[in-house]
């Protein structure tokens, strides 16, 4: 097993012995994995660069706690979904290097179709 899986086995296991797959549908998975990244978002409102790195010194353990609940919600909604999220991410990145090749991107932030 993989680490994904491994950590897939334990977010499934902790969800069934406490009865909530019932309560999950793609519309609910997706609303928490929105909300839980809305969440990591707030840590950055309002802030000026200086004021984030002084912030993200100080607050790592709980942004960690935020970036954890958003991927079990990815992992969880890939489980029951059936979608391989490993091999999805590598043909995700692969079509990225096709869209953004380094000799045109390399330091830029410009959308794809405007390099």
């Amino acid at each position: 097993m993989n680490h994904f899986e491994d950590l897939t086995k334990r977010i499934v296991d902790f969800r069934d012995s406490r009865d909530w797959k019932q309560f999950h549908n793609p519309k609910d998975l997706a609303l928490s994995l929105v909300l839980e990244a809305a969440e990591v978002m707030e840590h950055f409102q309002w802030k000026s660069k200086e004021e984030m790195d002084k912030y993200i010194k100080t607050n790592k353990e709980d942004i960690s706690k935020e970036l954890a609940d958003v991927l079990y919600w990815v992992l969880l909604m890939s489980h029951d979904l059936d979608i391989n999220v490993v091999d999805a991410f590598h043909k995700k990145m692969k079509k990225n290097e096709e869209k953004y090749p380094v000799e045109k991107a390399r330091g830029r932030h410009d959308k794809y179709n405007q390099l």
